[in-house]
């Protein structure tokens, strides 16, 4: 959005706006730091005013302001906090200079992102450009700062300030469009599409469509400041689309894409290509579902901006995924085909039988936030992806990078951490259709772990410096205790620490920790802490019977069969030895550091045979999938998942 500067005779508006607003963010900013605050009729009634009067004082009708937020941010203010992409408060007004990251997510610590230790391991060395020109989306507030004479800073930490600074960016668009002001939120399509910063007209169209579903539908909700922010539906609008036309973007690339139609989708395709001494990258070709199923969708945060990490990807030299989110508009970009096998989960079994979505961030500071419009669009390719290949809508198939199990005890510590605890998954799960609730009656003995969001706010540390507090927010994440108490020590991660050493409030510290929709056995309760079985031990978390942090599910369950005191556990679900044909080397089923022990008891996924996909040589007719006799249960076993041979357990519902 280029247009100019605000009418002479309306230059009081701005700074009006801003008197209002420094009141508001005295008790706005405060908030969200003390959880979901009781309201009152003024705290609940200011955000709405400031939506008011931005619309007024913009001739931009309400109901345009509120949806175009809704999609960003869902009326939240964060606090002040960035997003992925360096975007600030309700409107996601974008200043992403000083978020730009020096490493992309692949290129970060010791995982082997292809998981093969069959081949020597990959461990791509790549950056992202520092000083790269930014796009125009990702420098809108500096656009909203030039409109309404509002200082940066007030943008970023004001939400008044930053409603009135979207108004201005909304009413710069409709001039430039040529469309004067009007009341008609039909009127403002075009607008709308451009507000969006996409240089396309498939992303553009698809961002103002979602927009004006929210407008028909009406949406109501309490933010994460404790104000009820409401959104009047108004089912029979019709906007005109044809104002779209005049935009001046360009089209977009769709053939060979792999996506539903309710999305933006572009091909843009990784490198299978031959290189050096035998070297080849950067994805193995195969003929999933035919040769093997497609068991997962693994989310992941590429922690690098956009344009570099597209940039990245066509590279044969690093690594691949299927597909890439952009946070600003949830435009997608598919660059593997899904019968292919992609390099990014670090588990030669899970990248095997999985499709990788990298979704865009390159963080201020790990915790920042991800917006409405890439978690619609990811949720709608996900539901499109897991209908054609058959996969369930839930948490032992729908993973986290951070759920993926290290394929061997030397990787376990290496292994990633994203999305990390910010990632909302319950908010995700009710996008895709499967929203997470009680399936049992209270006193079950298998538990979903389910807190709410907004007020679920644990202290992390590490997020810009190591040992230092980050900011709180809401997370989908509980905390594990050794004791029903805070007093006690967390629960402890052999695999991540060899010699003992306790866990840590780390930001990227899975070791004693749950997360949103995974389900556990109940060891044990007492008064309103719950014991969990969990990497081997009971461990406890505060499940109060007036606000949850788990409900009751069913399901089945895993223990050691009869005569056993323990099993062991497997990062990868490998066949035995004698299923390998001559010419394929067989591959150690190697067990990890931790044990399934009498008497505990694991959640099941699934009961899957042992399977290994051997792909060495870029030349693809000595490519096999080796399926042996053995059977495997996947089991939700610590924060990630992780797999025991069926001889070894019983089950029971």
């Amino acid at each position: 959005m280029r247009g100019s500067a605000t009418d002479p005779d309306r230059a009081a508006g701005p700074r009006r706006v801003r008197r209002t607003a420094g009141a508001v963010a005295s008790a706005a900013l405060l908030l969200p730091l003390l959880g979901a605050a009781p309201s009152d009729a003024r705290s609940d009634g200011e955000l709405q005013q400031a939506f008011e009067q931005a619309a007024a004082e913009y001739d931009v009708p309400q109901s345009v302001l509120l949806g175009v937020s809704y999609l960003q941010s869902r009326w939240d203010a964060h606090g002040g906090a960035p997003s992925v992409t360096g975007g600030y408060g309700p409107m996601h007004l974008t200043d992403a200079r000083t978020a730009l990251a020096t490493a992309p997510h692949h290129s970060e610590g010791t995982e082997d992102p292809r998981g093969d230790d069959a081949r020597p391991p990959l461990l791509p060395d790549a950056k992202l450009p520092e000083n790269a020109e930014l796009p125009v989306r990702l420098k809108t507030l500096t656009k909203a700062a030039e409109l309404t004479g509002i200082s940066a800073e007030e943008l970023r930490t004001d939400p008044a300030a930053n409603v009135a600074g979207g108004a201005a960016l909304l009413a710069a668009a409709q001039r430039e469009l040529g469309e004067p002001p009007s009341d008609d939120p039909a009127d403002w399509y075009g607008a709308v599409a451009r507000f969006s910063g996409a240089d396309d007209t498939a992303t553009a169209a698809t961002y103002a469509g979602d927009v004006y579903d929210v407008l028909r539908t009406g949406q109501e909700r309490r933010t994460d400041a404790g104000q009820r922010v409401t959104l009047a539906a108004q089912p029979g609008l019709a906007p005109d689309t044809a104002q779209l036309r005049r935009a001046g973007l360009r089209k977009t690339a769709t053939e060979g894409t792999e996506c539903p139609a309710t999305v933006s989708c572009e091909w843009i395709p990784a490198p299978y290509e031959e290189f050096g001494d035998g070297d080849y990258g950067n994805h193995d070709l195969g003929e999933r579902p035919a040769s093997q199923s497609i068991e997962y969708i693994i989310v992941h945060d590429t922690e690098g901006a956009w344009e570099g990490v597209l940039d990245l990807v066509q590279d044969p030299t690093y690594v691949s995924w299927q597909y890439s989110l952009r946070s600003t508009d949830g435009h997608i970009a598919q660059h593997v085909k899904a019968k292919d096998v992609a390099w990014h989960a670090g588990n030669w079994y899970v990248n095997a039988k999985s499709i990788g979505l990298e979704h865009e961030g390159f963080l201020a500071s790990p915790d920042a936030w991800y917006t409405e419009a890439m978690y619609r669009s990811s949720a709608r390719l996900v539901k499109y992806l897991a209908k054609k290949y058959g996969i369930p809508l839930d948490r032992q198939h729908i993973l986290g990078h951070d759920n993926v199990p290290g394929p061997t005890t030397a990787t376990v510590p290496g292994m990633h951490t994203d999305p990390g605890p910010y990632w909302d998954w319950r908010h995700y799960f009710t996008l895709l259709g499967r929203p997470f609730g009680p399936t049992a009656r209270a006193g079950s003995g298998l538990v979903t772990i389910l807190p709410d969001y907004a007020s679920n706010r644990p202290q992390y540390t590490g997020c810009t410096s190591q040992g230092e507090p980050c900011e709180v927010h809401g997370s989908s994440a509980v905390r594990l205790y050794s004791g029903p108490g805070e007093s006690y020590p967390l629960i402890k991660d052999i695999g991540l620490r060899p010699g003992g050493e306790d866990s840590t409030t780390g930001v990227n510290d899975i070791g004693s920790r749950v997360s949103t929709g995974q389900q556990y056995a109940v060891a044990g309760r007492q008064g309103d802490w719950t014991a969990i079985w969990y990497l081997g031990q009971k461990a406890w978390f505060r499940n109060p019977a007036k606000a949850p942090t788990a409900v009751p599910a069913r399901g089945l369950l895993v223990t050691p069969r009869d005569g056993l005191d323990s099993v062991p556990v497997y990062g990868r679900a490998y066949p035995e030895a004698s299923a390998y044909p001559a010419g394929v080397p067989a591959q150690s089923v190697s067990p990890l550091p931790y044990k399934l022990l009498k008497g505990q008891k694991y959640v099941v996924g699934d009961k899957v045979p042992g399977e290994y996909y051997y792909a060495v040589t870029f030349a693809t007719d000595g490519h096999k999938v080796v399926v042996g006799k053995d059977q495997y249960y996947e089991i939700q076993y610590g924060h990630r998942v992780a797999f025991v041979r069926a001889a070894d357990v019983k089950v029971s519902s």
